[in-house]
């Protein structure tokens, strides 16, 4: 099946305005991480205790934040949970700071939520539910487990590319795969949403995807160049995207459209990791295309006006 028959887009004309998209965005995801929200870590990282409050009625988030700051429990977050759809819920989860993985911090914690909001919430009565205790210790471990997570994979693609086609390859694709990444953390942070264990597994799960499209359209690069040595790199690009965006177009959509359905109809479960892929997969299809081609081009360009040697093209592997 073919959506764009004999396209013919000049991508390399608009990397321009594909750089100024990027920097937006990357650049405000910083910002926010840096100087407004920072990197907003769940319970599974920065460790502390979570409790989730069953209210009679829809419960009333101001009230709440109302009784637990009179009764002096300080920074704690009071997070909604909605159901499939956006359907009306009336459970609360109260995160708590860290504090030792104790029994007795189990239900010290317990014990301030309830006397809290016994004391001062008259909307309704409430049930707690759930108490999740993560210490500070397994919070650290879990962090750093995360980060090397991200980071082996991206060494494992960036090695496995360069001996599949050239270094410049596996670099480019690996920066659009950081590119990725970084606007994904950064939405999170711009959105206030908190990142989880679940939320690490839809980046890495992002990671491999983006990769997989990058490498798609690489190969389809390395073809024609094998077919004609003599083009500009520029027009190969071009025209190798084109030839690939039938499939880039239906293979993302219908992925879009499927993690999209998770973040509508899945429900505060499944919010965060369905979150994480919507974003992921707009942004990674979009790094194929504007980030990762566009890096050839710009290198060896640069290697011409230096007066350098061109870098070698895997396209010569091809006749082998």
């Amino acid at each position: 099946m073919e959506l764009f028959r004999n396209a013919n887009i000049d991508w390399l004309g608009k990397k321009w305005y594909f750089l100024a998209f990027s920097l937006v965005f990357s650049v405000s995801g910083v910002i926010s991480m840096i100087a407004w929200h920072g990197i907003p870590l769940g319970v599974d990282f920065k460790g502390g205790t979570q409790i989730t409050v069953h209210f009679d009625t829809v419960p009333n988030e101001d009230h709440i934040r109302a009784a637990i700051d009179h009764a002096g429990i300080k920074d704690a977050r009071i997070q909604r949970i909605s159901g499939p759809a956006g359907a009306v819920v009336d459970d609360v989860i109260v995160s708590l700071p860290q504090s030792s993985a104790t029994d007795a911090a189990h239900d010290q914690g317990r014990a301030a939520v309830e006397q809290a909001l016994t004391a001062g919430y008259r909307d309704s009565g409430f049930t707690v539910q759930q108490v999740d205790i993560v210490g500070p210790t397994a919070g650290k471990q879990l962090t750093k487990q995360a980060g090397f997570a991200v980071l082996y994979s991206l060494i494992g693609m960036l090695i496995y590319l360069w001996f599949r086609f050239e270094l410049i390859y596996g670099v480019a694709a690996v920066v659009a795969v950081f590119h990725d990444t970084l606007i994904t953390i950064g939405f999170f942070s711009l959105t206030n949403q908190e990142i989880t264990l679940t939320v690490i597994a839809a980046i890495l799960t992002l990671v491999g995807y983006s990769m997989n499209d990058t490498i798609v359209v690489f190969d389809r690069i390395r073809e024609n160049l094998a077919l004609n040595r003599r083009e500009q790199l520029a027009d190969v690009v071009n025209r190798s995207i084109n030839q690939t965006l039938s499939r880039t177009v239906i293979a993302s959509g219908l992925t879009f459209l499927t993690v999209l359905c998770l973040y509508v109809f899945g429900g505060e479960v499944l919010h965060g990791f369905s979150f994480a892929l919507v974003v992921g997969i707009l942004i990674g299809t979009y790094s194929s295309i504007a980030v990762a081609a566009p890096m050839l081009v710009a290198y060896q360009d640069w290697r011409a006006k230096s007066g350098k040697q061109a870098a070698a093209l895997p396209a010569a592997r091809a006749r082998r």
